[in-house]
């Protein structure tokens, strides 16, 4: 019989001082040598994406004075840890487990062996999932899954990201910007979350990770955020030279064509509902829904199609405007914020969905408090 699956802690690292965002520049560097029509651009538009955003502040692992890094994808991660273990009351010698989700990575040996040694853990197993935003909640989802069948029992669920380090003036081949190469710079920021899971009653706070939910649905649509590395290494000179290394965002888009929005509703809202179906929770037993998605109007609209399900506006939990979006963390961010700071009764529920749209994976999560 599947056993049940606790949280046992949870925690969160966020790098630095909270940057306005009127002061994104100052942090990342100002694009000098970009062609004058990008410059103008984003002059126009930088007005227009705060507006359009809503995000008031956002973290990075830069010295404000320095410009240099104050942390990695390795050691935010260890502190998000930290905290979650401090709270749980654990020892990191108590976990046989880590799941580890990025965006993406390149580095050799993996993440999660890298935490693995920094948290000082001999032995255990571990996974590196790197899958864009749904990474977190693929992360979740494993560790969930090996609990529930006995093969381990207690699991570190950790999600970091180091945005700013493809964001700064200093990583692009400044003369081949473009538009979809500078969209990203408006909301991406760095940051860690962490989740501790555990099958050991002794260790559970008051919440049980219920269900977790994952789908790709890109099959047949086109990738709306990548880089233009092939699938082999190549020369770093020529990828330079080339801007294959810049990451990119069709910001025409902007979720807003059929794409995103289908004839029977947008397939956020779909995605959702087959979770549902799966896993069925009273729609009136959800006290919060985090959406995991960084464009105010975009949530603006899902949470119009969410009404219809019986879910108010007064449910939906967001921090983008105190926190920016750091990506695939935000998810146990979020988590890891209603733990600690929201109060739900028992049998009430705390729902996650994201869509990602490098190529259309969702996921999702239902938690409930005991």
């Amino acid at each position: 019989m599947a056993r049940p699956v606790y949280i046992a802690g949870s925690g969160t690292y966020l790098p630095g001082e909270p940057i306005p965002f009127d002061q994104i520049d100052s942090i990342l560097g100002e694009l000098t040598e970009a062609p004058q029509k990008i410059k103008n651009w984003l002059a126009r538009m930088k007005p227009v994406m705060a507006e359009l955003l809503d995000i008031k502040y956002l973290h990075y692992a830069i010295d404000p004075k320095t410009r240099e890094f104050t942390d990695d994808n390795i050691t935010m991660s260890v502190k998000a840890a930290d905290a979650a273990l401090q709270l749980a009351g654990m020892k990191a010698s108590d976990i046989d487990l880590i799941c580890y989700g990025s965006a993406h990575q390149d580095q050799m040996p993996t993440a999660s062996v890298r935490i693995q040694e920094a948290l000082g853990i001999e032995t255990c197993q571990e996974f590196s999932v790197h899958a864009n935003c749904t990474s977190a909640y693929k992360a979740l989802y494993l560790a969930q899954e090996l609990i529930k069948n006995g093969s381990n029992q207690n699991a570190l669920v950790i999600s970091s990201s180091m945005s700013s380090s493809e964001l700064r003036a200093e990583y692009y081949n400044q003369q081949l910007l473009d538009k979809e190469s500078l969209f990203l710079r408006w909301f991406l920021s760095d940051g860690a979350g962490a989740i501790l899971l555990t099958s050991d009653k002794s260790f559970a706070n008051e919440y049980e990770l219920e269900y977790t939910y994952v789908e790709s649905i890109g099959g047949k649509k086109p990738s709306l955020m990548f880089n233009q590395r092939p699938g082999y290494w190549m020369n770093p000179k020529e990828e330079y030279e080339k801007g294959y290394h810049h990451l990119r965002q069709n910001f025409r888009n902007a979720l807003s064509t059929d794409i995103f929005q289908e004839v029977d509703g947008s397939i956020f809202f779909k995605g959702f509902k087959r979770m549902l179906a799966k896993h069925a929770v009273p729609m009136n037993r959800i006290k919060l829904f985090q959406i995991n998605m960084p464009t105010k109007h975009i949530v603006d609209s899902i949470i119009q199609e969410f009404n219809t399900l019986g879910i108010s506006n007064d449910k939906f939990y967001t921090k983008l405007d105190e926190l920016g979006y750091n990506g695939p963390p935000m998810a146990l961010v979020c988590l890891d914020k209603i733990i600690r700071e929201e109060t739900l009764n028992s049998g009430d529920y705390i729902a996650s969905f994201v869509t990602e749209v490098s190529k259309f994976m969702q996921a999702g999560y239902f938690v409930r408090r005991v």
